[in-house]
């Protein structure tokens, strides 16, 4: 062990202790060696930037060029709430000035430009990609550009719609250990990429998959038909939102009952995020992503749904990829 910490500089060593007796040397050398990306600095992404910033990673890397709204500040703990202090900067802006305070052994920055111009050049400098609040073409396509990289960049998309939150993982060919019987066994499994989970037929799958599986992927074509940005909704387009369920179950031979009016209502009428949920969420998030860096422990395989009116929070590998 006194070999792997010489790896940590003394300050990292000393900063990190409880960490490293939680998952050891070798997991907190990887976090403090990789780069991450997000974009889209919702409430449930900033709560994951505040964990693995804490977590101690490499760099952080921030892209949101919006200005600070009402609906942002409900979630987004990062931005002052002083208006004087906010006026003229981006988001990404402000949650970098307040990042760097959690954890100055982080480097934390900003990059400028939507999401939908970054190419395969920029995304390779990154051991993780998270996504959200980007529309279906957007998300589609990032994803996919990792999917395709030489090196595996892990990618993730997160989205909080009232009380509800879903992730979505992509790790590639992703090869892990774990200890069974007192023996360490290697482990390996294959996820697809976005568009290609998203396109495995309902019909074949599990006949108790979460109902909010159904009702997101509803809403995203609703707002990719209409051109909208993610979360642009409102109840005056449940009609429209009912009539297209009614189009997708059918081609899909799946009972409209699976995605029940009220859950469709809950995630299309509210524009703000649920706290709470971002906490959950985003917390979920950063553990997967320690373990994918790590490479310890049983990763998610490829969503994660939460519900605030269960409390449940439910796994479900949708692929017709084998592990």
């Amino acid at each position: 062990m006194g070999t792997e910490v010489e790896q940590l500089t003394e300050q990292e060593t000393a900063i990190y202790d409880r960490q490293i007796r939680v998952w050891g040397v070798d997991a907190q050398r990887r976090l403090s060696k990789s780069h991450v990306f997000v974009s889209g600095l919702n409430g449930t992404a900033v709560e994951f930037c505040k964990n693995i910033v804490l977590a101690g990673v490499g760099s952080l890397t921030l892209n949101d060029d919006r200005l600070v709204t009402e609906n942002l500040l409900y979630a987004n703990f990062l931005i002052p709430p002083d208006e004087n202090d906010f006026r003229g900067k981006s988001v990404a802006e402000l949650c970098c000035d307040s990042l760097k305070d959690f954890n100055p052994m982080v480097s934390v920055s900003v990059e400028k430009g939507a999401l939908s111009i970054f190419d395969a050049d920029f995304f390779q400098k990154f051991d993780v990609v998270v996504v959200s609040c980007c529309s279906l073409l957007t998300k589609k396509s990032v994803n996919s550009i990792c999917h395709k990289l030489p090196k595996r960049v892990a990618f993730y998309s997160v989205e909080c719609r009232d009380s509800c939150g879903e992730i979505f993982v992509d790790l590639k060919n992703y090869s892990y250990c774990k200890k069974k019987n007192d023996e360490t066994i290697e482990c390996e499994l294959r996820y697809p990429s976005f568009e290609e989970a998203i396109a495995v037929p309902w019909k074949s799958l599990p006949k108790r998959l979460s109902k909010l599986y159904y009702a997101m992927r509803v809403i995203e074509r609703f707002e990719a038909l209409e051109r909208r940005n993610p979360g642009e909704t409102s109840v005056d387009d449940l009609p429209n939102v009912l009539n297209l369920r009614k189009e997708i179950c059918e081609a899909h031979c799946l009972n409209e009952s699976q995605i029940p009016d009220s859950l469709l209502r809950r995630l299309i009428a509210s524009r703000t995020e649920f706290p709470p949920v971002c906490a959950i969420v985003g917390g979920i998030l950063g553990q997967e992503v320690i373990k994918a860096i790590s490479g310890k422990g049983d990763p998610l395989k490829n969503f994660f749904f939460f519900d605030a009116m269960d409390g449940k929070g439910i796994i479900e590998d949708i692929s017709n990829v084998s592990s």
